[in-house]
């Protein structure tokens, strides 16, 4: 807590640059929410993935998702919108690009998605943070205080925002995946805010002579070895999803690796500290029959 004011100002510049960045660089929105192609192809016995890949990506469909679509002959793939090729003509290509002829691949269909459904996922998503930003305020002020909420709330947002700017310096993908991914951050950084206050409510009550930086420092020691391990183990094995997980979940793995390094920071400096520096003493947490006790001579 001695570098506390530090910390919230390093947090505040960092935010307000994620911020300005993601509103004049933007995001790399993927066909999730800008639209697109979507082709199915049969093949006449399983396919590996990263061969339809290799494929696509030398016929200059870089930015191709593909899935399988209920058996591994059967394949998915989508494809970013292209004004000037009618359906035929990117039907056309993408079969001339995986040799259907030779490979014996057969077109199943083709479908255009408008940027109208990225906009629905776009708004029920922000909804679904919205949502689970107000339930977990209400939870933290019905277990805690309405100050040990403000922090938690506040250092949600800045994971969020931090992601969301890491995201948008090195353009990832920013597709269904990765909005999925930002939802799971919240409930991973709201548990380790949750620790380091349960443990300050309990000092609070047991050092009820100690000062509030000496009992907030205390209680960020006693808990760093558990969250060094927690995030250690956890950052294994987004490390190996990253890795070996495929193009699919890279985006999905990035942006939990930041999130959690992110996380390891804020459940210290944005959320415990905007607790002190909103005033939270013992008698907001001590019941009214031990207030009694101390009251007495």
């Amino acid at each position: 807590m001695a570098q506390r004011k530090v910390g919230l100002v390093i947090s505040t510049v960092l935010t307000a640059a994620a911020i300005l960045l993601v509103a004049f660089r933007g995001l790399n929105f993927g066909i999730d929410f800008t639209g697109g192609v979507l082709v199915e192809v049969a093949y006449p016995k399983s396919v590996e993935l990263d061969t339809v890949r290799h494929d696509l990506g030398e016929a200059g469909y870089e930015r191709a998702v593909v899935q399988y679509f209920g058996a591994a002959s059967s394949v998915l793939i989508r494809l970013p919108p292209n004004r000037t090729e009618s359906s035929a003509q990117v039907s056309t290509h993408v079969l001339e690009a995986l040799h259907a002829e030779d490979n014996g691949i057969t077109l199943r269909r083709i479908e255009f998605v408008g940027p109208q459904i990225g906009d629905e996922l776009f708004e029920k998503g922000g909804l679904a943070l919205l949502f689970a930003f107000m339930g977990i305020a209400a939870y933290i002020m019905f277990r805690f205080e309405w100050k040990f909420s403000v922090g938690a709330i506040a250092a949600l947002i800045h994971d969020a925002v931090m992601v969301l700017g890491f995201l948008s310096i090195f353009q990832v993908e920013f597709d269904i995946t990765t909005l999925a991914a930002i939802l799971a951050l919240i409930g991973y950084s709201n548990n380790e805010t949750i620790v380091i206050f349960d443990r300050i409510r309990e000092n609070l009550i047991a050092e009820r002579r100690s000062d509030i930086l000496d009992v907030v420092n205390l209680s960020v020691n006693q808990t760093i070895l558990r969250s060094v391990i927690t995030h250690l183990t956890t950052l294994l094995v987004l490390t190996a999803l990253l890795i070996f997980g495929g193009p699919t979940v890279h985006s999905f793995a990035v942006a939990l690796i930041v999130g959690v390094i992110v996380a390891t920071y804020s459940s210290i400096y944005v959320s415990t500290n905007l607790a002190v520096a909103l005033g939270i003493s013992r008698e907001d947490l001590v019941p009214a029959k031990d207030k009694e006790i101390d009251e007495l001579p």
